[in-house]
């Protein structure tokens, strides 16, 4: 006994801990959202290039585009021109795309547009990158400079981090004469960064530049340079200007390295301008749209991963064992009297629908018409096969009647009677009536109106929206309720119902 004790409490153990951990790691990792209302933000990227094409001459443009290897899912990506060819082509660790046109003359506009969402990323590419680079050529008073320069970084720094952190701090300390030495009077971002960069070289630090958009709604921007360098393990983002260290949450990276974001042949003064907008979109519907443009989207192996009719099926079957669980709290911990377990969850699923109201009135009257008949056919001695036979086409007669007056009247809610289950409510009935012959008119009437309270019970519950999304997206809870059902499985302590009982033997 006691080893089964302890097989109770681990099997009822392993069930919770299951069920918690899938649906942690679902809203915590994965990024499910809790709620069916919750949204989030979509954004729409525009890069607009006009330039002015020279006549008579072959017109090729380049631009950088952003890699799609970042910690956002594209939506939706597109190359908005007229008459150009368009490609796309990876260099290293960027994309650039190419307009390309046999003739073209005036000024010419092109658009590159993105949709994208920061929330359903998936797993990240593992950081991969340089620990050691050559020095870059330096002579003359410039060397001596950054020598200068340099001891004192050495000294107050103990790792990359630090040193490249001191560093960018020094450049920006443009009173020091080997500064502006370095700096040529340009203080620019651009110069501090190749001062930098040639800094680090000497240290033989490895420092890429990369261009970063802000994502800001209605603003008007350009790209912001930042640089960054591999310590081994990760990339470190540091800003050439503030020192400021962390690529902040809202910068998205265009492209990489020391290229202009646009090249032009065959054209003059070009220019690009960024408008970005961002818009709301149901959490779960933008799962969606993420898990279709991605690879591994976390949605294949979910019940979302359904074909739609499939999943409005299981969305009503998933909130029968919570339907379950209610009719259990109620027998067990209530002392509730009903027809069996299963008999109100399928009522409960009937009020679906019919409406809780209607249905209450629907099923207590062919109930009691049918307990009516089945009294009669007791008369007749008949045996119990044949008689739920009579009962069955009784119970489907009367349904037909209903619906037919209903109609009539004007109730179309009347009609949904058809779906009530005919059997549940044919072995509802023989049940009932059994009941009635056992235990008493009384005992019969109890049974019938607790079933149908547990049955109204389970419906509003299984009805809950929230409820069944809930239910529904993180299926996991389902194991947690077969853990309180195992332990419940055990119970042998009073029932509610049962203080009124024996209450008599409270008293002196």
């Amino acid at each position: 006994m006691r080893s089964l004790t302890l097989h109770l409490k681990i099997l009822i153990a392993l069930c919770v801990i299951i069920g918690v951990s899938v649906t942690a790691y679902q809203i915590f990792v994965l990024g499910i959202p809790v709620s069916e209302d919750e949204t989030d933000n979509l954004w729409n990227i525009d890069a607009k290039v006009e330039f002015q094409a020279n006549p008579r001459e072959p017109v090729k443009l380049h631009m950088f585009v952003p890699p799609l290897n970042q910690d956002y899912v594209s939506l939706n990506e597109s190359f908005i021109s007229n008459n150009y060819g368009v490609s796309v082509n990876h260099i290293d660790d960027n994309r650039r795309v190419t307009w390309s046109a046999r003739r073209a003359s005036g000024k010419q506009t092109l658009y590159y547009r993105l949709v994208m969402t920061k929330r359903y990323s998936g797993e990240q590419i593992k950081a991969k990158g340089s620990i050691y680079r050559e020095s870059l050529p330096i002579e003359g008073a410039e060397k001596i400079a950054a020598e200068a320069l340099l001891a004192p970084i050495r000294q107050h720094s103990a790792d990359v981090e630090t040193f490249i952190s001191e560093t960018i701090k020094r450049v920006n300390n443009t009173s020091d004469d080997n500064i502006r030495l370095l700096l040529g009077g340009d203080t620019s971002s651009e110069r501090k960064a190749a001062v930098i960069d040639l800094l680090l070289s000497i240290a033989h630090v490895p420092m890429q530049r990369l261009h970063t958009i802000r994502l800001e709604a209605d603003v008007q921007q350009s790209p912001e340079l930042w640089l960054r360098s591999f310590n081994g393990e990760k990339w470190l983002y540091f800003n050439p200007q503030s020192g400021e260290q962390g690529l902040p949450k809202d910068r998205m990276i265009w492209w990489f390295g020391d290229e202009p974001l646009v090249s032009l042949d065959g054209g003059s003064k070009v220019a690009v301008t960024f408008a970005l907008n961002n818009s709301e979109m149901n959490a779960i519907r933008l799962a969606k749209l993420s898990n279709e443009n991605t690879a591994e989207g976390f949605l294949d192996y979910s019940l979302y991963g359904l074909p739609l009719q499939t999943q409005q099926t299981y969305q009503i079957m998933i909130m029968i064992p919570l339907g379950v669980m209610v009719i259990l709290i109620l027998r067990n911990l209530g002392g509730l009297q009903t027809l069996g377990t299963f008999t109100p969850v399928l009522i409960a699923l009937a009020f679906r629908e019919t409406q809780l109201g209607f249905g209450i009135i629907l099923f207590t009257i062919i109930t009691t018409l049918g307990l009516s008949l089945r009294s009669y056919l007791e008369h007749l001695k008949l045996q119990m096969l044949p008689r739920l036979s009579v009962v069955l086409t009784f119970v489907v007669v009367l349904i037909a009647v209903i619906s037919l007056f209903s109609h009539k009247l004007g109730l179309e809610r009347g009609l949904s009677v058809a779906l009530f289950p005919m059997v549940i409510l044919t072995m509802t009935i023989e049940r009932l009536s059994i009941t009635w012959e056992e235990r008493g008119g009384n005992h019969a009437f109890k049974v019938a109106v607790g079933t149908l309270f547990a049955a109204a019970l389970s419906h509003y519950l299984m009805s809950i929206p929230e409820l069944a999304y809930f239910i529904f997206t993180f299926p996991a809870v389902l194991l947690i309720m077969v853990g309180f059902m195992l332990a419940m499985g055990r119970y042998r302590g009073y029932r509610l119902t049962e203080l009124f009982r024996f209450k008599a033997f409270l008293k002196d």
